[in-house]
């Protein structure tokens, strides 16, 4: 069975992520099929747009195959990971560019690297079951696919929120955030990509877009810009516990129980994708965090704890923010020699 299921319907061509019972978790060889299902549209005067879509109930994609990175990591040399995200992060970075209209279906479960190829896309629909995030940090891992540049680019600091906690937001905080553009009940998605087939993408999209239902975070913005400003994780924690507001101290727990490491580097990396202008430039970086992720105990640990023992009580190494020092975190973005990625 075709882990990437293609056809053309009309104007569109369909990719479909077709592992449903992992959550359409993408392979290395399910983006190498997404890559050359492009090439081959790109260049085809019948295919107008793409949609991308995921199979099963439960969502679009829960993200890279992990259990494959923490298999590698842990009996490996590393090699196939990073060329998994090789081919991964142009991937994101072809989305970005692509020529024709790439209309990402971000209904239900979007997280990890089924954000990267879904957010980068030219019309990204979520819908009032999307739950979006990026949850890197509780897996000892740092946000990728784009995601630092995605996030460091959303209002204020509810980027630097979302990268540090993980949390998860429905289609309002996804609009609000700059993470979908539009959002389609459900119940209409199947008729937008009827209508996708016969007419133009505008169009479409006027029959079927509704308003979102209310998000959370725009209710959370006075704590979130004022605690997330602070220049170390351990400022921010330090505020959030100080702050009144439940909602805060409730991060501040979840910030105290992800790798210290990963949040320390995730936060450089944020801020790092605020100044590098474009998203080739944050996927370079991105490559030098993730390869260097790849030889500490954190990610292997984060996976274990979370995936593959599931008992939720990851031993973290170091295991308190004051033991993670700056040279600990500058390590991560050391240039990579000949293996950088190089797409900038």
């Amino acid at each position: 069975m075709n882990d990437v299921l293609l056809h053309t319907a009309g104007r569109v061509g369909r990719l479909v992520l077709n592992r449903p019972k992992v959550l359409n978790a993408l392979s290395h060889a399910m983006v190498r099929a997404i890559d050359a299902a492009l090439t081959a549209w790109e260049h085809d005067p019948a295919v107008a747009t793409v949609v991308l879509t995921g199979a099963g109930e439960r969502g679009l994609c829960a993200g890279g195959d992990i259990r494959a990175v923490h298999d590698d990591a842990r009996d490996g040399d590393g090699t196939g990971a990073a060329a998994f995200w090789r081919d991964e992060y142009r991937l994101n970075a072809r989305i970005a560019r692509y020529p024709k209209p790439y209309v990402a279906i971000m209904d239900g479960i979007v997280m990890g690297g089924g954000v990267g190829v879904s957010a980068h896309g030219s019309v990204r629909i979520a819908t009032e079951r999307s739950r979006i995030a990026m949850p890197e940090t509780g897996i000892g891992f740092v946000p990728d696919v784009g995601g630092t540049r995605l996030l460091a680019l959303a209002p204020g600091e509810l980027g630097t929120h979302l990268a540090l906690t993980g949390a998860q937001i429905g289609a309002a905080d996804a609009l609000l955030c700059g993470l979908a553009d539009h959002c389609v009940p459900s119940e209409r998605v199947e008729g937008l990509i009827a209508d996708l087939a016969e007419r133009p993408v505008p169009d479409a999209l006027a029959r079927h877009v509704r308003p979102a239902p209310d998000g959370e975070l725009a209710r959370h913005r006075e704590w979130i810009d004022a605690c997330y400003t602070a220049g170390t994780v351990e400022e921010i924690v330090r505020r959030l516990l100080d702050h009144g507001d439940p909602a805060a101290k409730e991060a501040a727990h979840t910030l105290l129980s992800r790798s210290p490491t990963a949040l320390k580097v995730t936060l450089a990396a944020l801020r790092r994708a605020r100044r590098l202008g474009s998203l080739e430039e944050v996927l370079d970086q991105e490559y030098r965090v993730s390869c260097r992720a790849l030889t500490t105990p954190d990610l292997v640990e984060g996976i274990r704890a979370q995936v593959i023992d599931k008992d939720r009580a990851p031993r973290w190494s170091p295991a308190t923010l004051a033991e993670v020092t700056d040279a600990d975190v500058q390590r991560y973005f050391a240039p990579l020699g000949e293996r950088e990625l190089g797409l900038a």
